[in-house]
């Protein structure tokens, strides 16, 4: 699954809008709850919100999809969006970041995702954080927060009474939960290619190191901002973020320094198995010329001989001698194996050669 830049034209006004190439029409789903009850409205018309702004209960509106651009005006109309907002909401990909507006948060939160293919991409999810409701906007639907809902349903936890900004922590804490399985695979992929580097080193490794390498270089970019966003939030006060509500965040934050900490030690990792891969190739290389060359050094001289015996000269030592052919594939044959044995006895070949004798123990 591939996800393109989506970013309008240069020069246009504040707030114009650059759907996504490819993205379905919003779906809009609604839960709406308190301590004592949820309601669940999962393919709502967006006409429908109208009632649910400006209630006391607290309202998630997810949006999934950003395929309808009237769709998508008409949602920030109903809660009172800045054009800059719902910029940020449809305009995908952006670095993570956080913005406060009147009245609303805007952060932008990214996730990584394998698809069916086993290619990695980091989708965008947005949340609006308002002082009763909040906002998730989504490309498609990626099933990051199907927990959380489990959650909602469920009762589990402050979640029921607790307001958005506690919400939007459980749902960036579930977002930033999937880069553990991804960096683990990551982790184990690299240290299967280690294994198999030493054992049997083979061209069919490069492209996958290569790969891996790239999965790391994007989680790298991803990942920065996105730190630095949650400590942003945690450090710096905000009407839509209660104190409470920080101090889980700063759990999240702590969670996001072990990923990006892994992450580099992945990036370290990947970096010496180029150059060992690159290594055990050069070695692979001299030991194949090292062969070549000892054959090439072993036929030299025979090759002479044989090139002496080949010209046309009429007087020539044992030309007509009738032993002469047998006894001269004979001297060549010992000058061969006296070769061999020459370069044994240097090391050259066959692990031969003087070993330094280990003194004595005590």
């Amino acid at each position: 699954m591939s996800f393109r830049d989506s970013h309008p034209p240069a020069g246009s006004r504040p707030g114009t809008l650059a759907i996504p190439e490819g993205s379905p029409r919003p779906r809009i789903g609604v839960f709406e709850y308190d301590a004592s009850e949820v309601r669940q409205v999962d393919d709502a018309d967006v006409e429908a919100l109208g009632r649910f702004a400006g209630t006391d209960a607290v309202t998630w509106i997810d949006v999934q999809g950003l395929g309808d651009e009237a769709v998508l005006r008409r949602i920030g109309e109903i809660f009172g969006l800045h054009p800059l907002a719902l910029e940020d909401a449809v305009n995908v990909p952006q670095p993570a970041k956080s913005q406060t507006y009147q009245e609303h948060d805007v952060l932008v939160i990214r996730a990584p995702l394998r698809g069916d293919d086993g290619r990695m991409s980091v989708p965008q999810v947005c949340l609006v954080v308002g002082s009763n409701f909040l906002i998730t906007f989504q490309e498609r639907y990626f099933a990051f927060f199907d927990p959380v809902r489990e959650r909602i349903r469920a009762g589990i936890g402050p979640i029921r009474t607790s307001g958005p900004d506690y919400l939007a922590y459980a749902l960036i804490d579930a977002l930033v939960d999937r880069y553990f399985p991804v960096v683990d695979g990551i982790s184990q992929a690299l240290d299967d290619l280690e294994d198999q580097l030493i054992s049997d080193p083979s061209d069919q490794m490069l492209p996958e190191l290569h790969g891996h390498r790239r999965e790391i270089a994007v989680l790298r970019r991803v990942g920065w901002p996105q730190r630095e966003m949650l400590n942003a939030l945690c450090r710096d006060p905000s009407p839509f973020l209660s104190t409470d509500v920080r101090v889980f965040l700063r759990d999240t934050y702590d969670h996001m320094i072990q990923i990006m900490g892994r992450v580099d030690f992945c990036r370290e990792v990947a970096a010496g198995l180029m150059d060992m891969y690159l290594s055990a190739m050069s070695h692979r290389t001299n030991e194949i010329m090292k062969v070549l060359t000892l054959m090439a050094s072993i036929f030299i001289p025979l090759t002479f001989v044989a090139g002496i015996y080949g010209m046309s000269f009429e007087y020539m030592p044992e030309l007509h001698s009738p032993r002469a052919y047998p006894g001269v594939l004979f001297a060549m044959a010992v000058l061969a194996v006296a070769m061999v044995g020459y370069f044994h006895r240097r090391g050259w070949i066959g692990g031969g050669g003087k070993r330094e004798r280990k003194p004595p123990e005590r």
